[in-house]
């Protein structure tokens, strides 16, 4: 594995607001019902983070001929893409979590957009650069062994990606805590080795020293609702990305 190397210096806060945690939190519904009950008030948008591997293998199994075995392809390198691996990836796994990286940066960068514009944005998941892994919102050659020369290259290279975006830190961010059996409840498509993982390197993040809001995801919604519009009124000032 690649050792993270340390962060760059902070750039001034982006008019954002990031909303992490496990899978089963609740990060989605809040993040949606965030930019809902802020709509009338401003500019603003939701944005989701994450390499959204599913949506395009969907959309590539969905194209005549030859779609549907792609399809099959690519989300198999994803899910390997996910976890960490003891052994080297090979050529097309490497170039498959390089490009979601890639993907995610693409998406990444319509955000700042979006902010320069003075749009402000609600993003559900956030990239990092202090654990590697995509199910931490980490590079994710950084949890595999790249031993070959292209891996290492890529591994490199994604490494300063993920610092580049980390430096952009939100006004603030809303962390959703929550405890695995909860969260596999919630989720019970979801292993539950990863979402234990999850949940333990998840809430010592640090996001580059960005206000951080926590709150307890098995709380009753509707106060963590209101507790998270009392942070985002007090955070969000001037748009200044």
């Amino acid at each position: 594995m690649i050792s993270l190397l340390q962060l760059p210096q902070r750039k001034p806060p982006a008019h954002v607001v990031a909303v992490v945690g496990c899978d089963g939190s609740g990060k989605s519904r809040l993040a949606a019902d965030l930019v809902a009950r802020l709509r009338d008030r401003r500019p603003i948008r939701l944005l989701y983070l994450g390499q959204s591997s599913g949506n395009i293998a969907r959309w590539i199994k969905s194209l005549p001929v030859i779609g549907a075995p792609v399809g099959r392809y690519l989300i198999h390198k994803a899910e390997l893409a996910h976890g960490k691996r003891p052994t080297s990836p090979d050529i097309p796994t490497t170039l498959a979590i390089y490009l979601l990286s890639q993907w995610r940066a693409h998406k990444f960068r319509r955000m700042l957009a979006l902010c320069r514009r003075g749009v402000m944005v609600i993003t559900d998941r956030y990239p990092q650069s202090e654990e590697a892994g995509f199910n931490f919102d980490g590079p994710g050659l950084g949890a595999v062994n790249a031993e070959s020369w292209l891996a290492r290259k890529l591994a490199a290279r994604e490494l300063r990606l993920y610092q580049s975006m980390a430096s952009h830190v939100p006004a603030l961010v809303i962390r959703l805590n929550i405890d695995a059996h909860t969260a596999h409840v919630r989720k019970p498509d979801h292993k539950l080795s990863v979402l234990r993982d999850k949940v333990a390197v998840i809430p010592n993040l640090k996001f580059n020293g960005a206000r951080i809001l926590d709150l307890d995801g098995r709380e009753p919604y509707a106060h963590v609702l209101d507790e998270a519009m009392k942070a985002v009124n007090a955070a969000i000032g001037t748009p200044h990305c």
